[in-house]
């Protein structure tokens, strides 16, 4: 019995007494990942489906639009975050301002699939039966769009996750905060245990995207055989 605490001492990488001991820390932590993780999600959603709308309307910006998206995933984190620094100063919002522009690429180029697999025979026949063009993209061409930008929304989520972490350079990197000091003092039980939490928040986030996924689009189910 008197051997459990001394996992600190001994500094393991597997220590329920840092878990016992730091169980408040741990959970402040895995607030902000998530906060920071849903806000920018939503903004980069927000923003996302009026861009695609108009690189769909407007063909000649779309190549433009997902050059410029492709050029701001390409780059790195630190160099995301250090640019927005002088002007959002180090706070949160240097994160989900970086995180949403990191989401775009994504959810743009969903977007654009999902409504660019329409068919077009489905789109005669609303029109046919009196459609006009906003009654037929929010409630044909959206629907059935629906599917392919789930799947972008799960992937921009579980990188949305995974990138949270470097927003520690600016104090906001939720679980990031306690990976960045305890992998420089070579802290094992805070490494392992911050970065299990990083995977499961992943795992957790993923599979909940995927039962609203399945939820809001029971024809892709039914047609699957699901």
């Amino acid at each position: 019995m008197a051997a459990a605490p001394n996992c600190l001492v001994a500094n393991d990488w597997i220590c329920w007494e840092y878990v016992r001991s730091r169980s408040q820390e741990l959970t402040d932590a895995t607030l902000q990942h998530v906060w920071i993780t849903v806000v920018s999600v939503l903004v980069g959603l927000a923003v996302s489906v009026p861009l695609a709308l108009l690189a769909r309307r407007r063909p000649a910006f779309a190549g433009p639009m997902l050059a410029t998206t492709t050029l701001l995933y390409g780059i790195p984190s630190l160099a995301m975050f250090s640019l927005l620094t002088p002007v959002f100063g180090l706070s949160a919002s240097v994160v989900v301002t970086g995180l949403v522009l990191y989401s775009l690429t994504i959810l743009v180029r969903n977007l654009l699939a999902g409504l660019a697999a329409v068919p077009d025979e489905v789109r005669e026949a609303a029109r046919g039966m009196g459609y006009g063009p906003a009654r037929l993209l929010w409630q044909v061409e959206l629907p059935l769009a629906l599917p392919t930008l789930m799947a972008g929304i799960r992937i921009a989520t579980v990188s949305t996750v995974a990138l949270t972490s470097v927003g520690s350079i600016v104090g906001s990197g939720g679980l990031g905060n306690l990976i960045a000091p305890a992998v420089q003092s070579s802290f094992r039980a805070q490494v392992l245990t911050a970065s299990v939490l990083c995977v499961l928040l992943a795992l957790v986030a993923d599979l909940l995207l995927l039962g609203v996924q399945r939820l809001v689009t029971p024809w892709a189910r039914a047609a699957k055989g699901g």
